[in-house]
């Protein structure tokens, strides 16, 4: 069973950002791949996530935007690895957590591949209220956006068909591709919309919790659908549910959602991923 913070709600607000616009070091544990959504400048961005680890706090850590697609061969890495990268602050962004990673400089320094060697980093940052966090981010802008969030109880996941871009993410997705001397190297075609999405109804510790309903946006949860393309729709949801539900959820796993909210609409918080070692 995972701990509760160590650092208790009173001392979970993040750092603020620094008062210079130099580069920063930052060395980090990689927690959360975001699904990539569609950008005119960029084809595509994915917003990456993680637990910073070479300060006395761990902190967490947003870096946007990243192109992975597009990344050259020593600039990947993988979800659990411990990386070191230089960033700026982001300033057009009001959360404290959100840097602007200079990707030519990352360095992939180890991989943690067990549970048993994530869980002394982050155990100690489980959280158990997503009703705090809420009420934060409304009387606040600049409050806490990233957590991982032990649910009590959860209630459902629900699968439900993607609608495909709107409108403004189509125009974005064309206006990249539109521009040959950008695109004419690329090989890759444009970025396609996953055939579902999803969301967990779960209630968190707060005593009076009403429940919370939060989209999925894990890039697990898109990488799957890509892997089952041969399936059916009524398959496909049914291997999904299986695969986030009755797998990730199950009784033998101490849960916990990786959270965060969007720049535009702080009170909104969405699921980055899923923290699921056994108990």
């Amino acid at each position: 069973m995972a701990q509760m913070s160590l650092f208790g709600a009173g001392n979970a607000d993040p750092e603020p950002k620094p008062n210079h616009d130099l580069l920063v070091r930052l060395q980090l544990l990689v927690t959360v791949k975001a699904a990539p959504n569609p950008s005119e400048r960029y084809g595509e961005t994915v917003c990456v996530a993680g637990l910073r680890t070479d300060v006395l706090k761990p902190t967490w850590v947003r870096l946007y935007p990243i192109n992975f697609r597009h990344l050259a061969s020593n600039e990947t890495f993988r979800k659990y690895d411990i990386v070191s990268i230089d960033a700026k602050p982001a300033r057009q962004d009001q959360r404290r957590e959100s840097w602007k990673p200079i990707m030519s400089s990352i360095q992939s320094e180890r991989h943690l591949g067990s549970w048993r060697s994530r869980q002394p980093l982050l155990d100690p940052c489980v959280e158990d209220s997503m009703c705090r966090l809420n009420r934060q981010a409304q009387a606040q802008p600049d409050a806490q956006s990233l957590a991982l969030v032990r649910p009590k109880e959860i209630r459902a996941f629900k699968v439900k068909p993607h609608p495909g871009w709107t409108a403004d993410e189509q125009r974005k997705i064309e206006a990249y591709t539109s521009q040959p001397d950008l695109f004419s190297s690329r090989s890759t075609p444009p970025l396609q919309s996953p055939r579902f999405k999803a969301a967990y109804q779960y209630r968190c510790h707060e005593r009076g919790c009403g429940g919370h309903q939060q989209q999925v946006i894990d890039w697990e949860l898109v990488a799957l659908q890509r892997t089952l393309a041969g399936y059916s729709d009524s398959d496909l949801a049914t291997a999904l549910e299986r695969k986030f539900l009755d797998e990730m959820c199950g009784p033998d796993r101490a849960v916990a959602f990786y959270v965060g909210n969007q720049a535009k609409r702080v009170h909104s918080f969405s699921i980055l991923g899923v923290y699921w070692p056994r108990r």
